[in-house]
């Protein structure tokens, strides 16, 4: 049988998404969370990815700015990290802090990126 090259990329996705093993997808190592937001960021592939997303980005605004505007990300990111331990293993929850906080992020970028070039 011959398989396509996106086929393969499909097939590789999808096993990325299995829930066999805790996924290292995360911006953070799965191999020993026990805080219920963490273990179901490690064992649902779309969570993980919104996490990496989220620390992705995070790290690009956090580079972008002075150091006041900086300290503000930081102290955000901490509340939303608060938050994200409150969903516990909620994944709705997660879900949802997850897109807010992106949301933010991308809004920020967008303001700095609107004052370019760079």
């Amino acid at each position: 049988m011959v398989r396509t090259r996106a086929a393969r990329v499909a097939l590789l996705l999808l096993a990325a998404c299995l829930p066999a093993a805790p996924l290292q997808a995360a911006s953070f190592s799965c191999a020993n969370v026990t805080a219920p937001d963490e273990v179901a960021i490690c064992t649902h592939c779309e969570i993980a990815q919104l996490d990496v997303k989220l620390a992705t980005l995070y790290g690009v605004a956090t580079k972008l700015v002075g150091m006041g505007r900086r300290g503000q990300i930081q102290d955000d990111q901490r509340a939303f990290l608060r938050l994200r331990a409150a969903c516990l293993g909620d994944t709705s929850c997660l879900t949802t802090a997850y897109h807010t906080r992106i949301k933010q992020i991308e809004t920020g970028l967008d303001d700095i990126y609107s004052r370019g070039p760079f």
